[in-house]
């Protein structure tokens, strides 16, 4: 068999892997934005999967109606999805205070990605058809696309959103994307129509994103204060959601996930009253349990009663106890309670670990 029909057979599977991986990547990045901006994720992610997937069934009907240079029109899908996907984060930060009718800005987003990926792989079948085995063809392109699809739901919660963001994340996909158009448009040169006009545009767009990527932090920082009209003094992604903390004249402002959480101007209302009425009942308040309370507020309240020998609190946020522990604006608002030596912390769903 000819090892350069081998080779361009293997190129075209991982592109299609690259495809599946990063597809799904946009539409979870549109699913969680969705839901950080809007609420209701339940909603959002069921709204943002039906569109990806019904945009994916139009992308792959219009793939019918591609009759010539099927590798040239392949690579430049590849670069629009690399930029449209990439940038999608980004834009819709900044939409998000400047339309009237955010959603549909959304899923117009999500609907063309999605009419590009599902372009590509019905392209790549008929680039194949000719090279590989019917049977062989099917099974290969959707094996690929398939470990993709895992590959990338794996990573997004675990690696990806903890480490890059919501922002980066994207981006960094979208540049994975046009470098693959980079690596087809010289390495297919003699098999593709205007090869040079093929390069220069993947590599434009290829610094196009590198260049938001390296400024994204300050775009976002600028997107957010625009959103929340305040300083923002604190801003960090954790394994489960967006920390912003944010500061005018009067308070100190916490919002996870775009939801406002206290305000330090008046949380101590709130938090007297959740401690002290159950405190005052209890017959034994030697062995104290408090579920969530990441921030150390209630703890705060709790310490106040000097029978109290030992407090557990479980909460699921790391990131989020440790900033309530460490921050020294923070310590101030919550009395250093979470350093207090009756306090134990558990990082745990306090469900599962009550169970």
């Amino acid at each position: 068999m000819d090892k350069k029909r081998i080779s361009f057979e293997l190129l075209l599977l991982f592109s299609v892997f690259v495809i599946a991986t990063c597809g799904l990547i946009y539409e979870l990045v549109a699913g969680a934005l969705a839901s950080y901006l809007l609420g209701d994720s339940v909603k959002q992610f069921s709204f943002i999967i039906g569109v990806y997937l019904f945009s994916m069934g139009v992308g792959s009907y219009l793939a019918k109606f591609i009759h010539k240079d099927l590798l040239n029109k392949f690579v430049e899908i590849e670069i629009l999805v690399g930029v449209i996907g990439g940038i999608s984060s980004i834009v819709l930060f900044f939409l998000f205070n400047t339309v009237h009718h955010f959603e549909p800005v959304l899923y117009l987003f999500v609907f063309v990605t999605g009419c590009l990926v599902g372009l590509e792989i019905p392209l790549l079948m008929n680039i194949l058809k000719d090279k590989v085995e019917f049977k062989d063809l099917v099974s290969n392109v959707f094996a690929f696309d398939y470990i993709g699809a895992l590959l990338a739901s794996i990573l997004f919660p675990l690696v990806l959103i903890p480490s890059l963001g919501i922002v980066k994340t994207p981006l960094f996909f979208g540049l994975i994307n046009v470098s693959i158009a980079i690596f087809l448009s010289f390495y297919l040169e003699k098999d593709l129509k205007n090869p040079i006009f093929l390069k220069s545009k993947s590599i434009i767009a290829f610094a196009g994103l590198l260049l938001i990527f390296f400024f994204s932090e300050k775009l976002l920082a600028f997107s957010e204060e625009k959103m929340y009209g305040e300083n923002i003094i604190y801003a960090n992604n954790s394994s489960y959601q967006r920390i912003v903390l944010t500061r005018n004249e009067k308070d100190f402002r916490l919002y996870l996930n775009n939801n406002l959480q206290f305000s330090s101007a008046d949380e101590y209302r709130y938090h007297e009253a959740l401690v002290h009425p159950a405190m005052s009942m209890a017959r034994n308040i030697s062995n104290i349990l408090v579920l969530g309370g990441g921030d150390g507020f209630a703890v705060r309240e709790i310490l106040k009663y000097q029978d109290v020998k030992h407090i557990t609190l479980v909460d699921l946020d790391g990131e989020m106890t440790a900033f309530f522990r460490d921050n020294e604006t923070m310590t101030n608002l919550n009395h250093s309670s979470l350093s207090n030596k009756k306090v134990e912390i558990i990082n745990k769903d306090a469900y599962i670990w009550v169970k």
